[in-house]
């Protein structure tokens, strides 16, 4: 790590590198592919990761003690792409989450919410961090859940996403039981995805749960696309 880290001017270079780079017409693609909900650059995610690549290096990132600093400037910055660079720093401190990271966490789930931060923000990170710190699990799924904030309940239903055979079935399963009855498409979308995740290795769990259970018609087809794509290739 740099001893002589500076968070204005780390911010400052990697604006100007996707200021450098950016692309008017892509931009407004991706910005209407967002639904006009941010701005962009217009930078792809594969030259996005190569032009900001060296400010990901662990002698050029910030030291841990300054990133909460630098991910929330960075957070509050109107162009989508210093976001996903956020979410690539986030990854590069997994051996070094301290408890308190939390906060941070919920943080970027909070704040500047959609489903493209917010997933990979509940799968790689939180699902990471509550891997370190399984002790906290009951405690954080339940306050997300009674938040009565979409993005933070669907942190709940999606954070295991990685997890395959190491899922928590009785979590799962009951976290699903508190929010199936919540219409909201992002919640019955996430839902329908945990599910087909974990169908991958339990598919006659989640097909007798599913039977078994009134969930909404696009969390049921969510979650059994694998299944049925599997028993066509069978027959």
């Amino acid at each position: 790590m740099n001893d002589n880290f500076n968070p204005d001017q780390y911010i400052k270079e990697l604006k100007d590198i996707f200021e450098k780079n950016k692309n008017p017409d892509n931009a407004i693609q991706m910005k209407s592919y967002m639904r006009d909900k941010f701005e962009f650059y217009g930078i792809q995610a594969t030259e996005r990761r190569e032009i900001s690549r060296h400010l990901l290096r662990m002698e050029n990132r910030p030291p841990k003690s300054k990133l909460d600093k630098v991910i929330k400037k960075l957070w509050s910055e109107e162009k989508r792409e210093l976001h996903y660079f956020v979410l690539d720093l986030m990854q590069r401190y997994q051996k070094k989450y301290k408890v308190e990271d939390i906060g941070l966490m919920e943080y970027m789930v909070f704040n500047n919410s959609w489903w493209d931060t917010v997933d990979i923000t509940a799968k790689k990170i939180i699902g990471s961090y509550l891997k370190i710190y399984p002790e906290y699990k009951i405690e954080y799924v339940d306050k997300w859940i009674k938040s009565d904030n979409i993005w933070l309940q669907r942190t709940a239903i999606l954070f295991q996403l990685g997890y395959k055979e190491e899922t928590d079935q009785k979590l799962l399963f009951k976290i699903i039981e508190r929010l199936k009855d919540i219409d909201e498409f992002f919640i019955q979308k996430a839902i329908g995805w945990a599910l087909r995740a974990y169908s991958y290795k339990k598919p006659e769990v989640v097909k007798a749960y599913i039977k078994n259970n009134e969930l909404s018609n696009l969390s049921t087809r969510e979650g059994l696309k694998a299944i049925k794509r599997n028993e066509k290739k069978d027959k």
